[in-house]
C-alpha cells in the first residue's frame, strides 16, 4: 500500500485520472444540443446514459492509451533501468502497482463520468433500473485495458515517438470501427447503422438507438474477453526482459480476439435486445406506453382520449379504439406491424417530444389514421405528410388544412393539399367518409398512395 500510495503520487497516473475526466466532460458538453427532443440523450434514461458515455471513449480511449505509454517510458528516459533489475524485487510486482494505479484513476474518473449523468437521469425518468451497469463496467475496462497495453508498449518501444503513435493507432481503430457501422439500403439509397463483428472489438461504436433497447449479454462478453486479453498482453509485456518473452506476452491478446469473435454476436439483430421491463405496458384506460416513460402518461392520457372519441365520431366502426407505444423498435429496416384496433406511436418522433393538448391530439389524429411504412425509423414522404394534413383537419372539422410538417413542402405542394381537402370536403357527409376509411385501411396495409386515395385516384 505504501508502494501504491507512492505511484498515485508520483506516477502519471493521477493525470491520467484527470484528462479522461474533462476530455469526456468537455466534447459532451460542447458537442451536445441541450435544446434537442429526445428520448435517447445523456440524461434521458439510464442504459442511454450508460451508452452514451462509452461513446465518449471514442476520443478517450486513445488518450488513456497514450498517456499509458508515455508511463511506460519512464524507467527508460530516468535512467533506471538498469537499477530496477539489480534489485531482488520482481519485475512483476512493479507493473502490478503501477497498473493497479492506473486502473484506480481511470475507474474513478469513468465512474465520475456517470455520476454527473446519473444524477440528471434521476430528475428526468422514474424507470430505475441496473441493466446500465454491464455497459459502464465494460467502459470501465475499456480504459484500463487501453492503458495498461500502452505502458507495456512503452516499456519495450521506449522512445519519445511511442506515446503519440500508440494514441493515433487506437483513434485510427476507433475511428475505422465507426466507419465500418455504415451501411446503404441499394433500393432506398438511405444510410443507416449496422453493427459487424469489426465495430463490436471498439466499446465506442455502439451507440443508443432506442429507449427499450440495451446490449445483448454475448457483446459484454465477448468485449470483456477481448478487453482482459489486451490489458493481460500489456501487463506481460511490462515484465518481459528478452525477445522470447514479448513474443509470448503477444499471446494473449491474439487468443482474446479469436475467442471474442466467436462469442460476439455475427448477426446485427442480436446484438441489441428489448429491454422487457422498459417495455412493459402500462395503460389509463385505452391509452398504453412503456414503463420508460410511465411519467408521461398522465399528460399523455388525456389528449390521447380525445382523439380517440374524435376518430370514432368520425369514421365510426371503423376507426381504431385503443393508441399505445410502439414497442417493435429493431431492427430498423424491419416493417412495423399495424393494426386497424390499435393506433401506435413512437415518443422519438418530434410531434410527440414536446406537444400537449390539442397540438398532440392533433399529432396523434394524424399519426393514426396515415402511420408510415418506412422501414426505417422517422422517415416519411410528402404523400404521408400530405395525407396526415388532410387527416386530421378532416376529423377536427377545420376548414384549412394545416400541420407543423406542411412548412417543410414546397409552396405547389401545399397548393395541392389545399385542393383536394377542399375537393373532399365539398362532396356529400358520406362521401367523405368513405375515401378516409379508405385511405386509412390502405394506410394500415401499408399499401397505395394515401394521398391519392383522399383525392379519388388509383392506389399505386
Amino acid at each position: 500500500m505504501r508502494i501504491l500510495r507512492i505511484e498515485l503520487k508520483r506516477s502519471i497516473a493521477p493525470w491520467a485520472g484527470v484528462a479522461a475526466l474533462t476530455t469526456a466532460l468537455a466534447f459532451l458538453y460542447l458537442t451536445s444540443d441541450e435544446d434537442a427532443l429526445t428520448t435517447i440523450g445523456w440524461t434521458d434514461q439510464w442504459t442511454s446514459m450508460a451508452l452514451n458515455a462509452r461513446g465518449l471513449l471514442f476520443f478517450v480511449w486513445p488518450l488513456t492509451a497514450g498517456l499509458g505509454a508515455l508511463q511506460g517510458v519512464r524507467d527508460h528516459r530516468s535512467r533506471m533501468s538498469e537499477l530496477l533489475t539489480s534489485t531482488p524485487r520482481p519485475a512483476s510486482h512493479r507493473a502490478a502497482v503501477l497498473s493497479a494505479a492506473m486502473a484506480m484513476t481511470l475507474a474513478a474518473a469513468f465512474a465520475a463520468i456517470l455520476l454527473v449523468g446519473g444524477v440528471q437521469v434521476l430528475a428526468n425518468t422514474s424507470y430505475t433500473h441496473l441493466g446500465w451497469l454491464p455497459i459502464a463496467l465494460v467502459g470501465a475496462l475499456t480504459l484500463v485495458s487501453g492503458a495498461v497495453l500502452g505502458m507495456g508498449v512503452g516499456r519495450i518501444l521506449p522512445f519519445m515517438l511511442t506515446p503519440p503513435v500508440v494514441a493515433m493507432g487506437m483513434l485510427v481503430f476507433t475511428l475505422l470501427a465507426d466507419v465500418s457501422l455504415t451501411k446503404v439500403d441499394a433500393a432506398t439509397g438511405i444510410t443507416s447503422s449496422e453493427p459487424n463483428l469489426f465495430s463490436l472489438l471498439s466499446p465506442a461504436a455502439q451507440e443508443a438507438r432506442d429507449a427499450l433497447l440495451t446490449l445483448s449479454p454475448p457483446v459484454h462478453v465477448g468485449q470483456t474477453i477481448w478487453l482482459c486479453g489486451m490489458a493481460a498482453t500489456g501487463f506481460a509485456l511490462s515484465t518481459a526482459t528478452n525477445l522470447r518473452k514479448r513474443l509470448v506476452a503477444l499471446a494473449p491478446v491474439l487468443a482474446g480476439t479469436v475467442i471474442a469473435l466467436l462469442v460476439l454476436p455475427s448477426d446485427p439483430r442480436q446484438v441489441y435486445m428489448v429491454d422487457k421491463a422498459a417495455a412493459r405496458l402500462v395503460c389509463d384506460g385505452p391509452v398504453c406506453v412503456t414503463n420508460t416513460h410511465r411519467a408521461r402518461l398522465d399528460d399523455f392520457a388525456g389528449p390521447a382520449r380525445d382523439a380517440l372519441r374524435r376518430m370514432s365520431s368520425a369514421l365510426g366502426d371503423q376507426a381504431p379504439v385503443s393508441i399505445r407505444e410502439n414497442t417493435t423498435v429493431w431492427p430498423d429496416s424491419s416493417r412495423p406491424h399495424r393494426s386497424r384496433q390499435t393506433a401506435l406511436f413512437d415518443f422519438k418522433d418530434h410531434e410527440f417530444a414536446a406537444a400537449k393538448g390539442e397540438e398532440l391530439t392533433r399529432a396523434l389524429i394524424a399519426n393514426s389514421l396515415v402511420p408510415s411504412c418506412s422501414a426505417y425509423a422517422g422517415a416519411t414522404n410528402s404523400s404521408d405528410v400530405s395525407a396526415q394534413s388532410i387527416a386530421a383537419s378532416w376529423v377536427l372539422n377545420e376548414p384549412e388544412p394545416h400541420s407543423s410538417n406542411m412548412a417543410y413542402l414546397s409552396r405547389d405542394q401545399q397548393d395541392e393539399i389545399r385542393e383536394v381537402y377542399g375537393e373532399l370536403t365539398r362532396l356529400p357527409r358520406a362521401e367523405q367518409r368513405s375515401r378516409v376509411t379508405a385511405m386509412y385501411l390502405g394506410a394500415v396495409a401499408c399499401k397505395g398512395d394515401p394521398f391519392a386515395a383522399l383525392g379519388g385516384g388509383a392506389s399505386r
